[in-house]
């Protein structure tokens, strides 16, 4: 008879007659259990294979140890309800981010969306401590065969994360079924973007109406981004010397005019041709102060109603619509194609650093194998030259 295994009990079905004869009939499961004296309570899994359940039991125990898990001190609620709670919770302040800062409105109003959209359809009134891992990958693979984009899912599990990772420290979980999930491949960055040809760029601009010119102009032809460009002020302006100041942005969820992303302010070169529309628009709108873009240049333009003016444009004229965030695609394309080197690109689009930009567009910067081969092989050839005219140079007598 097999020794019994520390935290591990066997488990028979009724009226099995193990105990009777040599080999069991009903193909027993093994309950394996860890004590968490933190909580005082068990933590209990049962498995098929007394290997699986060795296994989970080691695992339990050196999570114990660590405090990285934790027996759950009271029952959990279902998915739908502890979405709810994070989002409360992120909005005051008392949950954060692993660098212990608050998390920013986009990424609340992405867990509540993504949530609403994807998770509650099948998870929603699902207890939190029922969903397993196995779960979550038979869902993931379920939209990867859809034809859902890799980085749709990705967001699409973003709340679960966020969500498991509290109630885990908090001890209404004890296992994150969010741990070991895999996820679909991301494109490489910077191959899965088609930006419209820099030739379409008339095209684009022209089918508008006639209102909306200079900012879909500006949008292509400087690579501002969305809240970049609804904060744009006169002031931020130099006509004279072809140059915009981007100081600031407007984030039209909260209401507000804040610092631009990362606190970066930035000079971006205007182009002759962008400075005659801006103050031909300057002209036009009467107003040398205050917003470059908006009705009053007190309120901001409302981007969503000038996006849809230029998608009905586009279609009566069968064009492939664009956004501000393509159109910087498109304006990296043009200053890529146009010479400007890696560096300067980074300043003008406001990167962090020029590996941003690299890891982005770093495919529009080919470089001339066959020129760079010549200038090695006449660097060599020079440096040969130059050695044997040191070994003819004769020495000290």
């Amino acid at each position: 008879m097999a020794k019994p295994t520390p935290g591990i009990t066997v488990r028979h079905r009724t009226g099995c007659t193990a105990l009777r004869e040599a080999r069991c009939p009903c193909g027993p499961a093994y309950r394996a259990s860890a004590y968490d004296a933190r909580s005082g309570k068990q933590l209990k899994r049962t498995f098929g294979r007394l290997a699986d359940a060795k296994a989970w039991r080691e695992d339990m125990r050196a999570g114990i140890r660590r405090g990285t898990i934790v027996a759950a001190t009271s029952t959990a609620g279902n998915v739908g309800e502890a979405v709810d709670e994070w989002v409360v919770a992120a909005r005051a302040g008392t949950v954060r981010t692993r660098g212990r800062k608050p998390f920013a409105n986009g990424t609340i109003r992405a867990v509540e969306q993504s949530y609403r959209l994807r998770i509650a359809p099948t998870f929603g009134g699902r207890r939190l401590d029922r969903v397993t891992l196995l779960d979550l990958q038979e869902w993931v693979d379920g939209l990867d065969a859809d034809g859902v984009h890799a980085s749709t899912i990705e967001s699409s599990v973003l709340p679960l994360r966020m969500v498991y990772r509290r109630a885990k420290t908090r001890g209404h979980v004890a296992v994150d079924p969010t741990d070991g999930l895999e996820l679909p491949q991301k494109p490489v960055r910077g191959t899965s973007r088609r930006p419209p040809e820099p030739k379409a760029l008339e095209a684009l601009v022209n089918a508008v109406p006639a209102q909306d010119r200079p900012v879909w102009r500006l949008t292509l032809l400087a690579g501002l981004r969305r809240g970049e460009l609804l904060g744009l002020r006169w002031a931020d302006v130099d006509l004279d010397n072809g140059v915009l100041h981007v100081a600031r942005q407007y984030a039209p969820s909260d209401a507000e005019f804040k610092a631009t992303k990362g606190r970066r302010e930035r000079d971006v070169p205007m182009s002759p041709t962008l400075a005659a529309d801006l103050r031909a628009h300057r002209m036009a709108s009467g107003r040398r102060h205050g917003l470059v873009f908006g009705q009053d240049g007190v309120r901001p333009l409302d981007s969503g109603k000038l996006q849809g003016r230029a998608d009905a444009a586009w279609k009566a004229a069968g064009i492939d619509r664009v956004t501000p965030h393509v159109c910087r695609h498109l304006y990296a394309s043009l200053m890529a194609a146009a010479g400007v080197p890696l560096e300067r690109l980074s300043r003008y689009m406001g990167h962090s650093s020029i590996a941003v930009t690299f890891d982005n567009y770093g495919h529009l910067f080919p470089g001339d194998e066959t020129a760079d081969a010549t200038l090695q092989e006449a660097y060599l050839a020079g440096l040969d030259h130059r050695l044997d005219h040191q070994a003819k140079i004769p020495g000290p007598a």
